[in-house]
């Protein structure tokens, strides 16, 4: 079971993806900003005129509930996408640290399995 997920981790170019991760988290920032400008542009916008008062006034009572709800599920989308990058700078980054921890007992444990038979071949020549 743990094969496939060996060969998954090594076949993942790492360098790549931390490399761009910083980029992700930026460009999910300028997302966040820029969905924030255009609802407030969109605010401003002027309506076209009305054709009577009571039709007026029900239309622009309809064109303000669904403008509310997608400025409102935009920003939403954009703070998420803007929180998931930068978990996943924070998930790179445990990752990175998880390769060079395994990287150093990798290398410590052939050194003590170095020492061992040198002992041991040491002890036999006695």
């Amino acid at each position: 079971m743990a094969i496939p997920w060996l060969l998954a981790l090594k076949v993942i170019p790492w360098a790549d993806v931390i490399e761009a991760t910083p980029a992700l988290v930026k460009g999910a920032r300028k997302l966040f900003k820029r969905s924030q400008d255009e609802a407030a542009e969109i605010a401003e916008q002027p309506s076209p005129p009305p054709q009577s008062l009571p039709e007026a006034l029900e239309r622009l009572q309809k064109m303000e509930t669904e403008l509310g709800g997608l400025s409102r599920q935009q920003a939403e989308s954009a703070a998420l996408l803007q929180s998931l990058a930068e978990q996943n700078a924070r998930l790179v980054e445990a990752v990175e640290m998880l390769r060079l921890r395994s990287r150093l007992l990798l290398y410590g444990f052939a050194g003590l399995a170095a020492l061992a038979a040198a002992l041991l071949a040491w002890a036999l020549l006695r």
